[in-house]
């Protein structure tokens, strides 16, 4: 049978895509991109902010047309959307065939067996299961790059966060998994995995009794084949002196690191949930930069926060100002239903939301080029992504770059260069290098 298969959403999501992906491809499905010749189409939502949950319901409405126009036999939506509004989306779009909760992706050969039976279902898991598949995943990032999801859940209960409601509590997927599902994934070619979680730093905490990201770092060290491993989503208060330490010895663990801080001010940050002060993250962020000089940081702000006054904006504006991360990027508030702060005082105007998202971006912009020319005349390493069409330039990333959120560079050579190869350049421009040292093995 021909799916398509649409991944909505976070990297997370995208690796249960991926294993979805690998046990329709064990049952001899073929994917296709073809909207119209899809006989199965399955979508895997997200929910987490307004945008998210207008875009899958938009795709969604889009797929349903095929029912009509084209060969679809079967409507699947799984993901976060479909935990949270599993009822309502059958109720409402008669259309979709089955509907597959957050923990019950294991499950899609089941549920696409009942789709194509014609009996319509919602197919869910206890929510706080984690679920263990043998089948290999198939990997959609191309093949050099894969992500490495170490955990599901969250505790935190941020009083603008859903996750807890549709994702669960936070549990650790057992150290052996990840290393073997790691091994695999160099095996098949994978040189830089990147590790994501809706909080890595907290791993292990739940069936070890402490945090064991720093083991588990020094373990994925050891595996032949992997070049690069990434961190995302650290929380600052879980970032402890023995991970930094790690980060500092292994050479294989890039010096990135992505911190969701979301604000600055401290009545808001307390508002939000957070478990820092604005002086707890000047000090991890300064403890960072003087233990790891070349580290480059990332995070995440939320504008327009129910309450924050126009004084408590300009003081993130001060703060953003001062500690010039490396990588940053700034969303509007977006009130969830069934979430404290949907029912907070003082929402913020949409406008006035804008306005200030916009000013911290255009400051980030200026913070963001005096740091690139800051890079010129340095020499990096560099992963090839793809060659410019017609030109004798190819597309990668540095250590500095995740791929999806940062940005990618351009290398002038005349040298034949393949994608996954890693290359030694020379930074000659903000976003321009020059290859000087070849292929690096």
């Amino acid at each position: 049978m021909k799916i398509l298969f649409i991944s909505l959403g976070c990297d997370k999501n995208l690796v249960d895509t991926e294993v979805m992906l690998g046990l329709l491809a064990s049952r001899g499905h073929v994917m296709t991109n073809d909207e119209a010749e899809a006989e199965a189409i399955i979508i895997n939502t997200c929910c987490f902010i307004h945008d998210a949950k207008e875009e899958s319901i938009q795709n969604i409405l889009e797929m349903a047309e095929y029912k009509k126009t084209g060969c679809l036999k079967a409507l699947i939506v799984t993901g976060c959307l479909a935990q949270r509004y599993r009822q309502e989306i059958l109720d409402e779009i008669p259309e979709v065939d089955a509907v597959l909760g957050t923990t019950a992706y294991d499950q899609i050969l089941e549920s696409l067996d009942a789709a194509l039976a014609g009996q319509p279902e919602v197919r869910l898991a206890d929510l706080q299961s984690l679920p263990a598949v043998e089948t290999k995943r198939l990997v959609t990032t191309g093949g050099h790059y894969a992500y490495l999801k170490i955990a599901e859940g969250c505790d935190k209960h941020c009083t603008y966060c859903i996750i807890p409601r549709i994702r669960g509590s936070f549990r650790s997927v057992p150290m052996e998994r990840l290393l073997k599902e790691a091994e695999e994934l160099a095996e098949q070619g994978v040189k830089e995995l990147i590790l994501v979680a809706q909080e890595t730093t907290l791993y292990g905490k739940d069936i070890y009794g402490e945090k064991k990201l720093p083991e588990l770092l020094r373990r994925l060290c050891r595996i032949t084949g992997l070049r690069w491993i990434r961190i995302l989503y650290c929380y600052p208060e879980e970032i402890t002196d023995e991970l930094i330490r790690v980060i500092k010895e292994e050479p294989k663990i890039c010096h990135y690191l992505d911190l969701p801080i979301q604000h600055a001010n401290d009545r808001i940050l307390k508002r939000m949930g957070r478990r820092t002060s604005k002086q707890q993250l000047i000090e991890i962020l300064e403890k960072l930069r003087r233990e790891i000089p070349d580290i480059c940081l990332r995070t995440t702000l939320i504008t327009g926060f129910p309450g924050e006054t126009e004084k408590e904006h300009e003081e993130v504006v001060d703060f953003v100002d001062q500690m010039e991360f490396e990588r940053l990027g700034v969303f509007t508030f977006s009130p969830e239903e069934d979430t404290p702060e949907s029912e907070m005082p003082d929402q913020i105007e949409e406008e006035v939301k804008r306005e200030r998202q916009a000013e911290i971006m255009e400051l980030q912009q200026e913070i963001a080029f005096e740091n690139a020319e800051a890079m010129v005349g340095r020499e990096v390493l560099v992963l090839i992504e793809g060659r410019v069409t017609d030109e004798n330039a190819y597309v990668g990333r540095t250590y500095r770059d995740a791929p999806g959120v940062d940005g990618m560079i351009f290398v002038e050579t005349g040298e034949l260069l393949l994608s996954g190869d890693f290359a030694k350049v020379r930074v000659t421009g903000a976003l321009e290098y020059d290859l000087i040292g070849g292929l690096v093995e």
